[in-house]
């Protein structure tokens, strides 16, 4: 796990050695353990290590291959690097090193731009092919490493956080508008763009190769994507014995490193079993839990604290056991710090996840996941539940849509932004962007399971990405790994053939419900214990209590709706309930204000919205401002 940047001078002109030393320097907390550049004809790379893997020197990046005709910058892990190299050295290859960093390197000699199909893991690499003057950019299966660039058609510039890209003198701060109205209508982005102007994500599960003074050569391209192929004629027994054996399987490829590893602990069945499993297969393992001071917090917040049933897994398990109990102006505190570390705003209230980390890094340097679960096994019963029965797919659509206008629905975009955006969202509309991500794949026909498939497809290219996005970022920033066994590439190929039925308990029943009865029943069957996950919950429940196989999805949330219109209610109108805050500049105020008052008064609960106009105040602060604050 490290940090990535580097330089393509198209005309083959010298890169500055400087700015490649500034763009590697401004994230040195993705890599505290070691630092490199390599300068080349128009290319420059550079590197912050953090040391998994063979902890010597043999590890040094940027790394050559042995004839020095190939160059890479690499972040990640490859679980099935030992295989490859056994492989490779089969096919003539010879090894210096340790690491998977030069099994990378030895399998682009094998197979090309194609070798990313045999990486089972997580990565984002710059690989420089010295004999073609050709450049290779590469992001993995699902999102994990983020890879950002900046293109002009002359200089190519990318790196693994957006702050190093605008280390460079040509890079300059502005606001991506049309990024802008989709972060606040999904809490998200899900084209390629960011909120910076000009600069874009590489794509999950893409490549992107340029050559060295043929700017017309720049080329990006998809090279895996989820495809749903259920079985037929499987008995339910077996998914549950296979997925047992691909869970620990996962488990043991993801413990592998030269330091040690530990796991993150909630009251869920998937971090549970993880640490379950782990502690099986290791001994004296360390576990990590955020917690929340519920003094203040009403209603449903009052069972956010899983700190029990965390703990009394430790116990079981005799892990060393370590929390942190996060109180309202925790927020306050760290929110600062957190955009600067963030950037590239996306799904979700972090602030508890950088507690954790945080937390965590203070131990290990690599730290086990539950995250991925709920996503390739139908988690969240209650999306799919209202979106399951339609009359055509153009109904599905709209209806999916309208669901997933986490911030603002479109009723509200007339009064919310400033005239000037208007245009934007006229010109570049969110539905646009969100009906982007379903047409990439065809559904033969639109049955309920179809439905259900197609909500999947959706969550796991933009719900679970932003989290992967939050979590890289989140975990970095205190140079700590964070690893998912439930998106080892095995495991997940296993779960798309896995029939809806064994997912989802009760969509038969929602499809024969009464049309008048349906909204009240869809609600109790969602909130049904043990429902979504049906076949993952059965595989794992034999490691973890009974109260964790069955229990209600519960995410790691923050009581912010409570802290929102109470112990937080100063700093937020401090920061937002003047005219002069930053975020007027393309937000109406009066419409902010009136949304403000409506959770205050406890009429519209819009801690999402609340959370997210906070910290876009402090991205405009931090980065098109450049206001001076503490950062870690």
């Amino acid at each position: 796990m490290c940090g990535i940047a580097g330089i393509l001078q198209m005309d083959g002109g010298p890169v500055s050695g400087p700015v490649l030393q500034r763009m590697t320097d401004v994230v040195r907390h993705r890599g505290p353990d070691g630092e490199g550049q390599w300068l080349g004809n128009g290319i420059g790379l550079g590197h912050r290590r953090l040391a998994i893997l063979d902890l010597t020197r043999a590890g040094h990046q940027p790394m050559h291959a042995g004839d020095e005709t190939l160059v890479i910058s690499y972040n990640g892990e490859i679980y099935n690097w030992r295989e490859l190299r056994d492989e490779l050295r089969q096919r003539g290859a010879t090894f210096r090193s340790n690491t998977d960093t030069e099994v990378v390197l030895e399998a682009y000699r094998a197979w090309g731009d194609r070798c990313v199909e045999r990486f089972n893991g997580m990565f984002a690499f710059a690989l420089w092919d010295r004999r073609r003057s050709r450049l290779l950019l590469a992001r993995d299966r699902y999102g994990m490493k983020p890879l950002y660039y900046w293109w002009n058609g002359r200089t190519l510039l990318f790196a693994s956080e957006v702050k190093s890209l605008l280390q460079h003198p040509d890079v300059r701060v502005t606001v991506d508008e049309t990024a802008l109205v989709e972060y606040f209508t999904f809490q998200n982005i899900l084209s390629d763009r960011t909120l910076f102007a000009g600069v874009t994500l590489l794509p999950q599960a893409h490549t992107l190769t340029v050559s060295l003074g043929d700017a017309a050569s720049f080329r990006t391209q998809r090279w895996w994507d989820y495809c749903f192929t259920e079985e037929k004629g499987v008995a339910e027994a077996e998914y549950v014995e296979e997925l047992d054996r691909l869970v620990r399987r996962a488990v043991e490829r993801q413990t592998s490193a030269d330091v040690e590893v530990g796991t993150y602990l909630s009251g869920g069945i998937d971090s549970g079993a993880v640490t379950c499993i782990t502690a099986l297969q290791h001994r004296h393992v360390k576990t990590f839990t955020g917690g929340f001071d519920l003094s203040s917090a009403s209603g449903l917040e009052l069972g956010f604290d899983e700190r029990t049933k965390a703990e009394a897994l430790a116990a079981t398990y005799k892990t060393e056991h370590y929390q942190v109990v996060l109180k309202a102006g925790d927020m306050e505190t760290v929110l600062p710090e957190l955009v600067w570390h963030l950037e590239d705003l996306r799904v979700g209230q972090s602030y508890p996840n950088y507690y954790v980390a945080r937390l965590a890094s203070r131990f290990v340097k690599v730290v086990l996941s539950g995250v991925g679960g709920d996503e390739i096994f139908a988690g969240y019963p209650w999306r799919y539940y209202r979106n399951v029965r339609n009359d055509d797919a153009a109904q599905f659509l709209s209806r999916y849509y309208e669901s997933w206008q986490r911030l603002l629905p479109d009723a509200h975009r007339t009064t919310f932004w400033r005239p000037e955006l208007q245009a934007v969202q006229q010109q570049h509309p969110p539905e646009q962007a969100f009906r982007s991500v379903l047409r990439r794949q065809s559904f033969l026909a639109m049955a309920p399971d179809d439905y259900v498939n197609r909500s999947l497809y959706f969550e796991l290219t933009t719900f679970l990405h932003g989290l992967l996005l939050v979590e890289d970022k989140l975990s970095m920033a205190h140079s700590l790994e964070t690893r998912a066994p439930f998106l080892d590439n095995d495991l997940v190929d296993f779960a798309l053939r896995v029939p809806v039925r064994y997912k989802l308990k009760h969509v038969d029943r929602i499809v024969r419900l009464n049309e008048n009865d349906l909204r009240e029943k869809m609600a109790q069957l969602s909130n049904t214990r043990g429902d979504g996950k049906v076949v993952l919950r059965k595989a794992l429940a034999r490691y973890v209590p009974a109260g964790y196989a069955n229990d209600r999805k519960q995410g790691f949330s923050a009581p912010d709706a409570s802290w929102f219109k109470g112990q937080s209610i100063d700093y937020i109108r401090t920061l937002l309930g003047t005219r002069e805050a930053r975020l007027y500049d393309y937000i109406d105020p009066d419409t902010t204000r009136i949304l403000l008052d409506e959770h205050m008064s406890g009429q519209v609960n819009h801690r999402l919205l609340i959370w997210s106009l906070l910290c876009f105040e402090w991205w405009l602060r931090r980065f098109r401002d450049n206001e001076t604050a503490v950062v870690a």
